[in-house]
């Protein structure tokens, strides 16, 4: 077989050549949404037309149902993020036609101003307290209300409750509950009054449990310390005993004393947290658990059964499995209660607000009522309370990304 002829070298070439040309002019026919068919160009078929059309048209309908939502955040958000930043530079007042510049003066007259810096105190220490708390305790009845029991939707939903009542309602009702004489000092009165019988029902009632567990024990049998039906003997037993303790006179009630704690009015503090701010703390403690509880029970449901199977065949007792398995598994969802948590506690407003009088604001205060009040009281200052509002959205944005930065991974383990 001989060497190729150069003319037989170029031919192919020329038709190597030609190939790649009309491989490209296809791909760039596919692209203009022309149909390529053995080298030629048609126009698009009436289906293809069709199908762009259809897509354009559920463009269409997409934006014209997000455009409230867009114009919403276009007006309220950034629009008014951009006016906060540039009268936060200026000495503008709600009663002022005219302001000028004034540079950082905002911002260094907020630190110089003692109510901010105790807005700024009790925002972060309202923060942590209500995070930590409500996180645990939102997991805990997450996990209690996740058992497979007759009655269980019941319970779940009169947990859940406190969540959908409203804010006001809810307010106005912990005004009466913290008044020096509403019922949470008539209830730790009441409690203290009859504190000989509770404390000698209790001892009755963990002595005849002991007692029972003891001589199950003693048989060969195996009783556990929280047994149902010994307990329910025990708890006869105790209600008996102390039933015939106290009508024999051996115990007896103390007597009442009239409520003297004020909740909303005293000026003390505990932990450095002022009493009245305790109050709301409790509060919103009470109406968020129900949610973020819901968010828990979500994640507890989406764990699968064949891992606390695996780790009951491992041996694995029930307290080891919720902090071994369910934990661990439920870190992104801890992570999103624990974000949500922290953006909450920060804004927290209402609560503040609806108070009114009736607690001292010094000892309530909070950077969200901080600027509203510093907007709508006096001549208005609009300069100071944009500076105050950054601050808090910076804040805001910095425990948020520092939690996710050094807290709670996102990720399963």
């Amino acid at each position: 077989m001989g060497w190729p002829t150069p003319e037989y070298v170029q031919d192919n070439q020329d038709a190597l050549a030609l190939n790649l040309v009309q491989d490209a002019s296809v791909f760039v026919g596919v692209n203009l949404g022309f149909t390529p068919t053995r080298g030629h160009y048609f126009s698009p078929t009436l289906e293809e037309v069709s199908m762009r059309k259809a897509l354009q048209t559920e463009a269409l309908y997409a934006l014209l149902f997000l455009s409230p939502f867009l114009l919403h955040l276009l007006i309220f958000y950034i629009f008014a993020f951009i006016r906060t930043f540039w009268f936060s530079f200026t000495d503008k007042t709600a009663l002022g036609a005219t302001y000028k510049l004034v540079g950082l003066s905002n911002f260094s007259g907020l630190f110089q101003d003692p109510r901010f810096i105790a807005a700024l105190t009790h925002s972060i220490s309202y923060m942590l307290i209500v995070t930590v708390i409500q996180t645990f305790l939102a997991l805990v009845m997450a996990a209690v209300l996740n058992q497979k029991i007759r009655g269980i939707s019941f319970f779940r939903t009169v947990y859940y409750l406190p969540s959908i009542l409203s804010s006001v309602a809810v307010t106005v009702m912990a005004i009466w509950f913290f008044q020096k004489t509403g019922f949470l000092n008539t209830f730790i009165g009441a409690v203290g009054a009859n504190l000989p019988i509770i404390l000698t029902f209790a001892t009755i009632l963990v002595l005849a449990q002991a007692i029972q567990v003891g001589l199950e024990r003693l048989r060969g049998l195996p009783a556990a310390p929280t047994d149902p039906a010994l307990g329910a003997i025990s708890l006869l037993a105790a209600i008996l005993f102390t039933w015939v303790l106290g009508a024999t006179g051996v115990i007896v009630p103390r007597e009442a004393q009239p409520p003297s704690f004020a909740w909303l009015t005293n000026s003390d503090s505990f932990l450095g947290v002022p009493i009245p701010l305790w109050s709301i703390i409790m509060l919103n403690i009470f109406t968020t658990i129900p949610t973020l509880m819901l968010i828990f029970l979500a994640g507890l449901q989406d764990i699968p059964k064949s891992v606390y199977e695996a780790a009951s065949i491992d041996g694995a007792s029930s307290l080891q499995q919720f902090f071994r398995v369910t934990i661990p598994m439920l870190r992104p969802v801890t992570f999103l209660v624990v974000t949500l948590s922290l953006i909450g506690t920060l804004q927290m407003f209402d609560q503040v607000a609806l108070m009114g009088d009736s607690a001292p604001l010094d000892s309530i205060i909070v950077l969200a009522y901080y600027v509203y009040n510093n907007v709508f009281s006096g001549v208005g200052q609009i300069g100071l309370a944009s500076a105050g509002a950054l601050i808090l959205a910076v804040l805001t944005f910095a425990i948020v990304l520092l939690q996710r930065a050094v807290g709670i991974s996102e990720k399963a383990q």
